[in-house]
């Protein structure tokens, strides 16, 4: 059993980078790294170890009992003096019971787990939220600067203008003022980017001061379709959570049979040796032989109460699981259509950004066109690029929280390996 998970355990275990000095730069990467160095993903996979440690002590028999007896003034019988006495007990509970017991602490180790895969798959989605954070940080970071160029461009525009002697010189103000606001963006922005690197970092169990690689994109499922489940079918009774209560389930089935079992007789076999010395003052047959007593004895478990609260006890935890189980198949069911409707208005969100982008460049043109030939104001080239900024951090943030619910929804529907 123990033998066969942890065989299972390497096939989920990803490998580690094997040279410290070169960084990930690939979510893939940095999620192998954290499937291998998280500390609380480390402390469940200890937990699923010290579980499988339980089948072989309840599974054995109870330590038999010596008893050794020494005599100090001598015990006369017919055939001598009786010098000591030992005696050697071992109890045998009813039949069954032991495997009764070995099956409960197996399946409490199996729920375990299944305990094991689902945090797994949470500290993915961990990784994958932080990741799409930075993400969208370091993509707002440089929108801001690409920004700043713009209204360099705009800044001469005006200056121009006013020098020609078409337009006040308030254009050029109210450009400065852009500037100097963008600028403190930025700035807040690179600030805000050092704490969320530090999260990351400590997701993956690394030194906290190490750069973050992020790529150039993320990518979302093309095809909603293929995320989503048939009506009629439950795509959730292999999700790792409901695997492990199923488990629990089967746990405390066990432990009701190995409690009933414990409240049947107990049996004990032993032997029972005394060393007699020899009779001095008379030579009887078998003078002096030691005894040898072969000894059976029977527990009578006549005080009923302690096993049938212990039973009682086992099926209110019953109760109890069932009525996790359903409230975490509602959860899940939950979960899974608010997340595929945040894909769905993410697919439709960046559809429509894509088209007012489009169009505002065009509008963009046509206002500094126009401002050139002195047939359109300044202000509404100002107001143009601040929509445009307004549309490109919002697809940004779009993009984000579609890829979050990419992560969550894959979640909802993982399944146990």
């Amino acid at each position: 059993m123990k033998t066969m998970y942890r065989y299972i355990i390497l096939g989920l275990l990803v490998l580690g980078i094997a040279n410290q000095g070169v960084h990930s730069q690939s979510l893939d990467d940095y999620l192998k790294e954290a499937a291998e160095n998280n500390p609380e993903l480390k402390a469940d996979y200890a937990g699923f170890e010290a579980a499988l440690q339980k089948a072989p002590q309840v599974a054995s028999l109870p330590d038999p009992t010596l008893t050794v007896s020494a005599f100090g003034r001598m015990i006369e019988t017919r055939l001598g003096a009786q010098e000591a006495r030992f005696s050697l007990t071992q109890m045998f509970p009813w039949f069954g019971t032991l495997k009764a017991q070995e099956d409960a602490a197996t399946a409490a180790a199996q729920a375990r787990f299944h305990q094991y895969i689902n945090q797994r798959s949470l500290l993915f989605v961990d990784v994958k939220t932080r990741y799409a954070e930075l993400y969208v940080l370091e993509k707002t970071i440089a929108l801001k600067e690409e920004n700043l160029n713009i209204l360099d461009s705009y800044r001469e525009l005006a200056l121009s203008g006013f020098r020609s002697g078409n337009a006040p010189m308030v254009n050029v103000v109210k450009v400065d003022m852009e500037r100097e606001a963008a600028i403190t963006e930025i700035e807040l922005l690179k600030d805000r980017k050092k704490p969320l690197e530090v999260q990351f970092n400590l997701l993956l169990n690394r030194e906290k001061e190490l750069p973050v690689v992020i790529s150039d994109s993320l990518k979302l499922e093309q095809n909603l379709a293929s995320m989503k489940e048939p009506e009629n079918d439950i795509p959730f009774e292999e999700h790792p959570t409901l695997v492990a209560l199923d488990s629990e389930k089967t746990a405390l089935n066990s432990r009701i049979t190995a409690i009933e079992k414990d409240g049947l007789p107990k049996f004990g076999l032993g032997v029972d040796y005394s060393i007699i010395s020899k009779r001095t003052d008379a030579n009887p047959e078998m003078n002096g032989q030691d005894a040898i007593m072969p000894m059976v004895s029977v527990t009578l478990p006549i005080f009923r109460k302690k096993y049938k609260a212990a039973k009682k006890e086992v099926e209110f935890m019953q109760v109890e699981v069932e009525a996790r189980q359903t409230a975490q198949r509602n959860n899940l069911q939950s979960s899974y259509e608010m997340n595929l409707y945040e894909m769905n208005q993410t697919e439709k969100l960046l559809k429509l950004y894509e088209e007012q982008l489009e169009r505002i460049d065009q509008a963009t043109s046509l206002y500094v066109s126009g401002f050139a030939n002195n047939t359109a104001d300044f202000e509404e080239v100002l107001r143009m690029n601040q929509q445009k900024i307004l549309l490109q951090t919002q697809q940004f943030e779009a993009l984000k929280n579609g890829f979050i619910a990419q992560a969550q929804l894959e979640y909802v529907r993982s399944k146990t390996e």
